[in-house]
């Protein structure tokens, strides 16, 4: 299922026109975490990537990773407009493949300290390299089993209790472990477990989480009191398993 970015120097597994599933460097190069000190509207902050690929003598389609957050949650045809604005970007860029979009993403929204509108958090990129195993990044995703369904799609939908919690996270695991054997990882090789979410999630991380994580639970995990983009949801999770990761 992993197809070739051969001018960005990684593969990825499709996903939906938004974004794809995740992303894997390929033999000679590694995938470097970037996090902005002060996120930056989103179209600026694309502004700020050329800049830093320039810098770094890397070419566009070296992009491999979007991180955002936004003001609030979107409903479904809100998320789905301004999805249609950011890959008009990626086309401008030329980093689409034959339609598909090959960059994951992750976009929430803080429940405190939201930006006025949607800004660019962190961003993926690949350079050359060796690594003991190859770097790779999960995108984000929330709970929804059937996405054209709307709310209805939605697990355990306007439910919250701690019961609805963690059947929210169980199927959000589910998909994050997929996606990390599709994308030919393991747990040995995570680096980084984001977790995103308005409730507490302490019982889920340490039941749910961490005994699935294995080796990973020594990295703890990076909670964001933040609801994943749509309406209705309330729990998301990304992870990634990088060698570098910096701040600018």
């Amino acid at each position: 299922m992993l197809r070739d970015v051969p001018a960005g120097g990684y593969r990825f597994l499709p996903g939906i026109p938004a974004f794809s599933s995740g992303v894997v460097a390929m033999p000679g190069w590694e995938i470097v975490h970037v996090t902005l000190a002060a996120p930056a509207p989103w179209r600026e902050g694309f502004a700020r990537i050329d800049d830093h690929l320039t810098q770094a003598g890397r070419p566009r389609q070296a992009l491999c990773g979007i991180m955002l957050r936004s003001p609030a949650p979107f409903t479904f045809d809100g998320f789905d407009g301004f999805n249609q604005g950011y890959r008009e970007v990626l086309e401008e860029w030329k980093i689409l493949v034959d339609g598909d979009n090959p960059i994951p993403r992750t976009n929430v929204a803080p429940v405190v300290g939201a930006p006025g509108e949607p800004v660019l958090y962190a961003f993926d990129y690949t350079v050359a390299g060796a690594t003991p195993a190859p770097t790779f990044v999960v995108a984000g995703a929330g709970e929804v089993r059937d996405r054209a369904r709307g709310r209805q799609g939605i697990v355990r939908v306007d439910e919250s209790s701690p019961d609805a919690m963690r059947e929210k996270a169980r199927f959000v695991l589910t998909v994050m472990q997929e996606r990390l054997r599709a994308l030919g990882g393991t747990w040995e090789r995570v680096t980084t477990i984001d977790v995103y979410s308005a409730h507490p999630i302490h019982g889920i991380v340490e039941d749910e989480i961490f005994r699935a994580a294995g080796p990973a639970a020594i990295h703890g995990v990076h909670w964001y009191p933040s609801r994943p983009p749509i309406q209705g949801l309330e729990f998301e999770m990304d992870m990634r398993g990088v060698a570098r990761e910096i701040r600018v």
